[in-house]
């Protein structure tokens, strides 16, 4: 935890942390000392000690910039965004709509540029700068069937981590954590039943899928004092990979 210029606790800022991944990342972020505002389209209910929510659809440049107004508002500064809201239905390509893959797009590429752009504008005017975290996917090195418009949205935000990090460097550091599998409530949606999940698990070297609290532990690597070096870059949080299908096919041998 890097401390603000004032002294008191820094501040951040998690795009769709109300649920899964991001509502982890918001959670540790304030057990780590973070003053953290997140955002939804609606209402969560309820939110981690230590979280306060702002309603905001981060897909609309205005609404984006207006979340930021309103944790510089409540923090009077900004030390780290998340961008974390994503996601997409797997989709065949040859069938996808019009509408999903515009939808698709401006969650995942459009809504972290114009979030980024207004933190931008507020940490090139703070002493100690600012971090932002782009929440990446594994889809955008290894895309799988029904995902062609979802990897594509991920690739072109590691693209533009590393395009930010150069325009925006000394005083703002831009990186992505690029994450695996992770182990979610949605995960029957995509994978199946326990069963499948346990096959998917057994897929991945170190033998088991990403937790969200994986995903958690790589944000704060990226905002502690250790990583003050390092801009432009994807940490990739997937367990060593999947272990290649032609093993299988050879029997399960590894190459000599």
């Amino acid at each position: 935890m890097s401390p603000s210029s004032s002294g008191s606790n820094p501040a951040a800022l998690v795009t769709g942390g109300t649920r899964g991944i991001g509502r982890t990342i918001a959670a540790r972020l304030a057990l780590a000392g973070y003053r953290v505002l997140t955002c939804g389209r609606k209402d969560p209910g309820d939110l981690p000690e230590g979280v306060a929510f702002h309603r905001a659809d981060v897909r609309e440049p205005e609404e984006a910039a207006a979340l930021v107004a309103a944790a510089v508002d409540a923090f009077g500064r900004l030390d780290l965004v998340v961008n974390n809201a994503g996601g997409g239905p797997p989709v065949p390509a040859a069938t996808a709509s019009a509408n999903l893959v515009t939808a698709v797009v401006r969650l995942n590429l459009l809504a972290p540029f114009f979030v980024a752009q207004a933190a931008n504008a507020v940490m090139q005017d703070q002493d100690t700068g600012g971090l932002i975290v782009n929440i990446g996917s594994v889809s955008a090195l290894r895309p799988a069937p029904g995902t062609a418009v979802y990897a594509a949205a991920k690739g072109g935000l590691e693209v533009l981590t590393r395009a930010l990090a150069l325009e925006w460097a000394p005083k703002v550091r831009v990186n992505t954590v690029t994450a695996g599998v992770v182990r979610t409530s949605d995960n029957e949606v995509h994978y199946g039943d326990e069963a499948a999940l346990a096959a998917v698990a057994a897929t991945v070297p170190l033998g088991r899928m990403a937790t969200p609290d994986d995903i958690a532990d790589a944000v704060l690597l990226l905002a502690s004092p250790l990583a003050g070096y390092i801009t432009g870059t994807s940490l990739l949080v997937d367990g060593g990979g999947q272990v290649p299908r032609f093993l299988d096919a050879a029997g399960g041998a590894a190459p000599e």
